[in-house]
């Protein structure tokens, strides 16, 4: 992937907004963080909700997304491997809508399916642009 100074046309305008970034990392970070630690501590509840959905191997699946969710949540928050976590989540997110927030007769589902693009949508722009200066990332290049 190109560097944030060639995305932006070297003219360091990305360089300068390594707070910005980083604040957009943690806001996006803490809904993957708690939605994931919640399903983690809750696996019982958590599998039956997916069978209920008609997941297969529902405990199994919970566990995974759980750990996705949590993991990749927590390398976003600090920036490691913030592009392939990026990648990972947003496929995750737009995965999980497809599943769970397709009924365009319920108002909240259409909110949630909403909700869920912008989402995906932030985290490709950390998989373009990448952590920013304030991340493990921006201190390994």
């Amino acid at each position: 992937m190109a560097s944030n100074a060639s995305v932006a046309g070297n003219s360091g305008a990305l360089a300068g907004n390594g707070t910005a970034i980083l604040v957009g990392r943690a806001l996006l970070s803490i809904l993957f963080i708690l939605a994931g630690f919640a399903k983690l501590t809750s696996i019982g509840g958590t599998a039956a909700w997916f069978g209920s959905i008609g997941l297969p191997a529902p405990t199994v699946v919970a566990v995974l997304v759980g750990l996705l969710e949590f993991f990749g949540g927590l390398a976003i928050l600090v920036g490691f491997k913030t592009r392939i976590a990026a990648i990972a989540l947003a496929i995750f997110t737009l995965a999980a809508t497809a599943v769970a927030h397709l009924d365009f007769a319920d108002q909240m589902q259409v909110l949630m399916l909403q909700k869920n693009l912008a989402i995906a949508g932030g985290l490709l722009l950390l998989a373009v642009f990448g952590a920013g200066a304030l991340s493990i990332d921006g201190r390994r290049s």
